[in-house]
């Protein structure tokens, strides 16, 4: 495939849905908030005693804002041995990058909007939409494209809780690394 049919098959995925909407599996809890804040070093008491956070105006405990993304992830154990079920639509477009010699992988910024603070019981239902793929780069890394998802975080009833905006480098690496460079364009 040309380059120029490539973007061209490129362009269809713009504006797509991801996949389908992903409900997590597990409802915001005391648990993983607590590993969390461990990991983290976050010694904030509102994400661990109930008093504290409700005279902050909480109902009770609350979970970091920054755990959003961690809400609506996966995990290693969802993926279907024959992996036929679970395809989507940002698969597909990864495949076509791999296919055509894109083959590795870097995630370059992530940007985070909260509507508002995750309650114990929360669930979270991640919409992702493929936003935008660039033309064809060259960067310190390789030549490739520029892959921007953005994800709808909702309750189930469909209340906005936040936003993300990730994009990814899908590239062909260069075939001699500088390693003293670190520089990306």
């Amino acid at each position: 495939m040309t380059s120029y049919n490539l973007e061209e098959e490129l362009s269809k995925y713009v504006g797509k849905s991801a996949g389908e909407p992903f409900v997590a599996l597990d409802e915001v809890n005391l648990p993983m908030i607590r590993h969390w804040c461990e990991a983290m070093g976050d010694r904030n008491p509102i994400y661990s005693d109930p008093k504290v956070a409700r005279s902050y105006g909480h109902p009770g405990v609350v979970a970091p804002p920054a755990m959003l993304q961690a809400w609506g992830m996966r995990g290693l154990g969802f993926e279907d041995p024959d992996k036929s079920s679970l395809r989507t639509t940002f698969d597909e477009l990864m495949d076509l990058l791999n296919e055509n010699g894109y083959s590795s992988v870097v995630a370059t910024n992530c940007d985070q909007s909260y509507g508002r603070y995750l309650r114990l019981g929360d669930r979270v239902v991640a919409h992702p939409t493929i936003e935008s793929i660039s033309d064809l780069k060259t960067t310190g890394l390789g030549t490739g494209y520029f892959v921007t998802t953005t994800t709808q975080y909702k309750t189930p009833e469909g209340e906005q809780i936040g936003f993300m905006k990730f994009r990814i480098l899908k590239f062909s690496p260069k075939t001699t690394f500088n390693h003293a460079s670190n520089s990306t364009s």
